[in-house]
């Protein structure tokens, strides 16, 4: 029998980067994986790659949340494992920062986070595991990236609060805190290829280990997390930057 077998796994933005590389190994250990992403086409290619499901669903937008909690648990019942990935990211300094994208920001990577938890809490069976994804930058400064590091700063707290008040329940909640991972973020933000490999070569240098993440490695931080091993794991951040905070 697999790790996950008889397991509901759901991951906001599954398709594509930590979130598809999270769900294609939680389906390959068994769980029944439900995936969530903003562009119905990209989320459909992605289902049918992993072997897994796909809910259309923009964790910025509360009646998209309300949604997603009344699809999966009417089709799938209640769940084993929440992993909370979405997020957006964006540079600007804090003097030319807008209103605009300060909103679009907050609104994905801090109150979509809380309010996907708080309406799957009475969804989540008890004993499940919740796992949040937050980043190194919540504890580390970046001229440019005030607000997202803020976004992240508030969702640890939320973490914390959250796995004192789960715990009755048996629910363990952590964050993972990544480095450099090879994803799409930075493709997203606009970069083009030449731009894009001077920042891979500039990460890489910042990285003792001498490379950046992959996928597949925060995957199988959540599989751990979510797993009977861990069953006394929880208020915890876990960082997984290939040494770059020791620097």
């Amino acid at each position: 029998m697999k790790k996950f077998e008889n397991k509901i796994a759901v991951i906001t933005g599954g398709n594509s980067g930590m979130g598809y590389g999270t769900a294609k190994l939680l389906r390959e250990l068994g769980a029944t994986v439900v995936i969530t992403g903003r562009r119905q086409e990209a989320i459909d290619l992605a289902a049918k790659e992993l072997d897994v499901h796909a809910i259309l669903s923009d964790q910025g937008k509360l009646e998209d949340i309300d949604h997603l909690v009344s699809e999966v648990t009417e089709k799938f019942g209640k769940v084993d494992i929440l992993f909370i990935n979405a997020g957006i990211s964006g540079t600007s300094s804090i003097e030319l920062e807008t209103p605009e994208s300060f909103d679009k920001m907050i609104n994905v990577n801090f109150r979509g986070v809380y309010f996907t938890l708080s309406k799957f809490i009475p969804h989540l069976n008890d004993g499940a595991s919740v796992v949040l994804l937050s980043s190194v930058l919540a504890s580390t400064v970046s001229p440019g990236l005030a607000v997202y590091s803020a976004s992240k700063a508030a969702l640890n707290a939320v973490m914390k609060t959250a796995a004192l008040e789960l715990a009755p329940r048996k629910i363990r909640v952590n964050a993972i805190s990544p480095g450099a991972i090879d994803t799409e973020l930075f493709g997203k933000m606009g970069m083009d290829k030449a731009t894009l490999a001077g920042m891979t070569d500039y990460l890489i240098s910042l990285t003792p280990i001498g490379r950046i993440g992959k996928p597949k490695e925060i995957g199988q931080l959540v599989a751990f997390l979510s797993s009977d091993e861990a069953s006394f794991i929880t208020g915890s951040e876990y960082t997984i930057d290939g040494g770059s905070t020791l620097l």
